[in-house]
């Protein structure tokens, strides 16, 4: 029965935990669908003689069970939902009027006039879960329900989208990794806590631009002018994390790249708990695989680089504090990624080749990374140093050392530039 604008489709949520749910057809629609009546929780019986390879996988996995054969009358009984989704046309109706029968919930991708229920374009974001329907005086509109869905939870995601809620306002601190400098690059769940933090501290490295987009009532502070007083700089830090926190603010710690990847962002979550505060750590996109690949360098290629080596260059080599064991690094064949090593790449070099890599090894040298200001710079293991001078490489940059830099297809369209 067809739409009227004066009865539009009742919106409702089906709770299908443990209860039985037949799709019928296992293409390109049942593949869709699947995962998320999985996720629901739903009894799940598959009626197809065919299915894709993913839909196989869950059968095989158990997550539903598969009868290969075609539908026929009496496989609805004592189902809750149905999914008619087949190619062929005579089941799809026999499936429908069996649905109608046993007054079970019918989606019919086919035909959606003759179905008694209709899937909406669905989204989520932090337990949120957006369901959008769309109706015309011609009918649904499937495509602007996708497209209201994702402007909906865009904007849910990023803090555009004014939706304020009542939530318990519990002291704590949030390590984010804010990624390697594109302000797109942080995390949905970054992007989100910054959006409800009352206090922002934040990393000169961290993507500044996510600052600009900050609340006017948001307090920020630039970690590196803290004041240090009788304490180190990262004491100063910690410091002022657990004041704010108990201060009973929402505090975000905002770094660059991952905050765990030469952050120390272990020390400032051990100190916090040390003070009892809670904790939440917030992954980032670590500059020593992004800023390669944004220069259209990959870290690992096939027949070229199996491995890569991540390594701290702000100590050079002869000192006594390094823990690199820089002659075993020489002997390997993939690629070594250097992170903090600009005025030290001149003796990283040196130390590579005394200890036995071919001075003629490409090096790529990429400042600014993923930003609109990314430059690169190439050389060999034994120009380097000079390289770097003569063309003022000044951090942060990230530093590629092996064949792979001679891989790539140049710079690749994944900049903010």
């Amino acid at each position: 029965m067809a739409e009227h604008a004066e009865h539009p489709a009742y919106p409702v949520g089906l709770r299908l935990r443990g209860r039985r749910v037949v799709v019928v057809g296992g293409g390109q629609v049942a593949q869709r669908r699947l995962p998320a009546l999985i996720a629901a929780g739903a009894d799940i019986t598959l009626v197809s003689p065919s299915a894709t390879p993913s839909v196989e996988a869950m059968a095989d996995a158990g997550e539903i069970r598969w009868e290969r054969r075609r539908y026929r009358d009496g496989d609805l009984t004592d189902t809750w939902y149905a999914l008619i989704a087949s190619t062929d046309a005579v089941a799809n109706d026999a499936a429908s009027a069996e649905a109608e029968r046993t007054r079970t919930w019918c989606v019919r991708s086919d035909d959606a006039e003759a179905a008694t229920a209709w899937t909406p374009a669905t989204g989520r974001s932090e337990g949120v879960t957006v369901a959008v329907l769309t109706t015309t005086s011609q009918g649904r509109d499937p495509r602007h329900s996708a497209a209201v869905r994702d402007a909906i939870v865009e904007g849910l995601r990023d803090g555009t989208l004014a939706a304020p809620h009542h939530r318990t306002h519990t002291p704590g601190v949030s390590l984010v990794g804010g990624g390697p400098g594109d302000p797109d690059l942080i995390t949905v769940r970054g992007r989100r806590l910054l959006a409800e933090a009352d206090v922002v501290i934040a990393d000169r490295l961290g993507p500044r631009d996510l600052l600009d987009e900050l609340p006017p009532h948001v307090e920020v502070i630039d970690a590196a002018k803290i004041p240090y007083g009788r304490f180190m700089a990262q004491e100063a830090i910690n410091q002022a994390l657990i004041e704010h926190a108990k201060a009973g603010k929402a505090v975000v710690r905002l770094k660059g790249g991952d905050p765990f990847v030469f952050g120390r962002g272990m020390e400032e979550a051990q100190a916090l708990a040390a003070e009892g505060i809670p904790c939440t750590v917030v992954p980032g996109i670590s500059s020593s695989i992004s800023v390669p690949g944004a220069a259209g360098i990959p870290v690992t290629h096939r027949g070229v680089a199996h491995e890569f080596t991540v390594v701290s260059g702000h100590v050079a080599p002869e000192d006594p504090r390094s823990l690199v064991d820089w002659a075993a690094l020489a002997q390997q064949r993939g690629t070594l990624v250097l992170l903090m090593a600009v005025d030290k790449i001149g003796a990283i070099a040196a130390a590579l080749i005394a200890h036995g890599k071919a001075p003629d090894t490409p090096v790529a040298l990429v400042q600014e990374g993923t930003t609109a200001a990314q430059r690169r710079v190439d050389a060999t293991l034994a120009t380097v140093g000079e390289r770097a001078v003569a063309e003022d490489v000044r951090p942060p940059a990230v530093i590629v050392i092996g064949d792979v830099v001679n891989v790539g297809p140049g710079p690749l369209a994944t900049t903010a530039g």
